[in-house]
């Protein structure tokens, strides 16, 4: 069985009020096989699409290589913009191993609570993923599960992307569950009413033109 640990440590800079959280890059990541168009940074797949939406929606003009100079440039606009990566998960078993969340097993959460205490300037928890199995949500709820917290998520919105605020020792933070920035995610955005609408309307609209719209306002 495969033990698919984090690669990389939470990066929050010391102005974060944004925390993105996921939950584990692909395992060619742990072991350091990288692909061509990769960065070894978070979300670096290249078959992800956070940072191609996210250079699309602020125009970075990021490079997508195995480089130093990728990473730097990735660091620096979570800097200049107050915004941390803390992924939920440490480390899990796979049978198969392949980067689906649905084949994490043994999974070892980090305690997202206590990174929250650490970085008091964070108000905002982007979830790039929800609450189906084994997704960001889901684990950040099963982990106040396990440290017998009192803490609970109070709806705000029920519409993709839903929202919920909870208080954190007299402190207000927002959730934000986004559509997923995976080519997984491709199908459920294309059943959604408002992609078909958006879709009708103009028929070169795709699915990361759908995520620029919705992440624009929350990053």
């Amino acid at each position: 069985m495969f033990h698919h640990t984090h690669p990389y440590q939470p990066f929050i800079p010391e102005n974060a009020t944004k925390l993105i959280v996921g939950t584990l890059p692909p395992p060619r990541f742990t072991r350091g096989e990288f692909k061509e168009g990769d960065v070894n940074f978070c979300y670096g797949s290249r078959d992800g699409l956070l940072w191609v939406v996210l250079d699309r929606i602020f125009d970075l003009d990021l490079k997508f290589e195995t480089s130093e100079e990728a990473i730097k440039q990735r660091k620096d606009f979570l800097r200049n913009r107050g915004i941390g990566i803390c992924d939920m998960v440490e480390s899990s078993r796979r049978d198969k191993v392949d980067a689906s969340d649905l084949g994490m097993q043994q999974v070892e959460l980090r305690n997202m609570i206590g990174i929250l205490r650490e970085n008091p300037k964070i108000d905002t928890l982007l979830f790039t993923g929800g609450n189906s199995k084994n997704g960001p949500e889901y684990f950040f709820r099963k982990h106040l599960k396990q440290i017998e917290s009192d803490i609970r998520l109070k709806v705000i919105s029920n519409e993709v992307p839903r929202i919920h605020q909870f208080v954190l020792e007299g402190r207000l933070i927002n959730t934000v569950s986004l559509t997923a920035p995976s080519g997984s995610a491709n199908r459920a955005i294309g059943s959604m009413e408002l992609y078909k609408y958006l879709k009708q309307k103009d028929p070169e609209f795709n699915t990361i033109d759908f995520r620029i719209l919705q992440y624009k306002e929350f990053f």
